[in-house]
Formats: C-alpha cells, sequence, structure tokens
C-alpha cells in the first residue's frame, strides 16, 4: 500500500509558522522604544507540529538515529556580547538574529519544495 507525501503540506505549515514569527519579530522591532514592552517569540515549530499530527516517523533503522546518538550541545547563557537594551526590554540584537534565522529557514524550505517539485515533474514526464 502507498501511503501520501505530504512535503508540500508541511512545508505549508512551516511558511505559515515562520511568518507569524516574521511578524512577531517585527512587532518586537516596533515596540523597541515603547515603555513597559515586552519581546515576545512563538513556539519552537516542533511543538506546534507535534500538535498537528505530522510526528516523523522512523520507517528504517538507518534513517532516524536513536537519541543516545545525537550531538551534545550546550545551552547558551547570554552575556556572551553586549546588546543594547532599550527601556522596553527588546534587545534589536537578538531580535536581528532571530529575523535572520527565519529568513535562512524560509530559503531552505523553498529549496526544498522546489527540488521535491522538480523530482516529482521528473516521474510525471518519464510515466513511472
Amino acid at each position: 500500500m502507498t501511503t501520501g507525501v505530504y512535503l508540500f503540506d508541511l512545508a505549508s505549515q512551516h511558511a505559515r509558522y515562520l511568518a507569524v514569527r516574521q511578524a512577531t519579530i517585527a512587532g518586537n522591532v516596533a515596540n523597541a522604544n515603547t515603555a513597559g514592552y515586552k519581546a515576545r517569540d512563538v513556539v519552537p515549530f516542533a511543538q506546534v507540529l507535534a500538535k498537528t499530527g505530522l510526528d516523523m516517523q522512523m520507517t528504517a533503522g538507518r534513517h532516524i538515529e536513536g537519541q543516545g546518538a545525537r550531538i551534545p550541545v550546550r545551552t547558551d547563557a547570554g552575556g556572551g556580547w553586549e546588546t543594547l537594551e532599550s527601556s522596553a526590554g527588546v534587545s534589536l540584537e537578538q531580535e536581528m538574529l532571530k529575523g535572520g534565522e527565519v529568513a535562512r529557514q524560509s530559503n531552505l524550505d523553498n529549496a526544498v519544495v522546489k527540488s521535491f517539485h522538480r523530482m516529482l515533474m521528473s516521474a510525471v514526464r518519464s510515466g513511472s
């Protein structure tokens, strides 16, 4: 039995998530000089994805390695470089970094969808 490929749906959901995150970042920057304003961010996409039921699944033992084989990461305690805090509690440097992250994720999404579309069109043209 063949199962559907939901890459386009996943990419569409991620694009909507990135649009909401970009709007939130823009709101933070716009309110950087507003007294009492606290910077906001959206929940990570993994949490959003977990609620949709489109979780990643391992279809073969070598596709996704177990939790123990992951690369260890450390938590950034902050304060590694100077930030210019506004009176509102918004770090413009952090907001710009978040904006760059959103742009990179969007570019990656677009490249993956474009490649998948080319592959799909190639399969349709060849009659596979």
